[in-house]
């Protein structure tokens, strides 16, 4: 038996001035997006903003009365980037989130399910995809890869 130990390394910002400005311009995009998200019943509005060679998509949350029917702000990003786009990978994602219970000033992350779909996404893209974890104000997280979100994941590397 041997002990091992996992390391995430990411990039933590006081708030979105100190990004460079075009991770800054997608963050704000990401922030600006919750407005449009479906959220009667969570009241948490999530929203996501994605680049790619050809340009920015976005998505948001989609909540539904029988709640397993919803869909998350980045799993909706997903299905648009590879319908519009299909094969392109995503350069950077950022996600932010508006909660109207309370405050959103703390970087949120993905979900288990979005952490599966975005690391089969950017296992499909060939390269690794950075994010940008945000609330509506205060610190920034950047990670250089979705695989520090999800260690030990399940991949299609099992089921060959």
């Amino acid at each position: 038996m041997s002990d091992k130990k996992i390391q995430i390394d990411y990039e933590l910002y006081n708030d979105i001035s100190e990004l460079p400005a075009e991770d800054a311009a997608l963050l704000a995009e990401a922030r600006k997006v919750t407005a449009h998200a479906y959220a009667p019943y969570s009241h948490f509005r999530v929203g996501a903003a994605a680049r790619t060679e050809k340009g920015i998509v976005k998505g948001t949350n989609q909540e539904n009365a029988s709640y397993p029917v919803g869909i998350c702000a980045e799993r909706t990003l997903l299905s648009t980037a590879s319908s519009i786009f299909p094969g392109l990978p995503l350069e950077v994602m950022a996600v932010s989130y508006h909660n109207e219970n309370g405050d959103s000033d703390t970087p949120v992350s993905p979900c288990g399910m979005c952490r599966q779909a975005l690391l089969e996404y950017e296992g499909r893209g060939g390269k690794p995809m950075r994010l940008i974890l945000s609330g509506q104000t205060g610190e920034v997280i950047v990670l250089k890869s979705v695989s520090d979100l999800l260690p030990f994941a399940f991949s299609e590397k099992q089921l060959k």
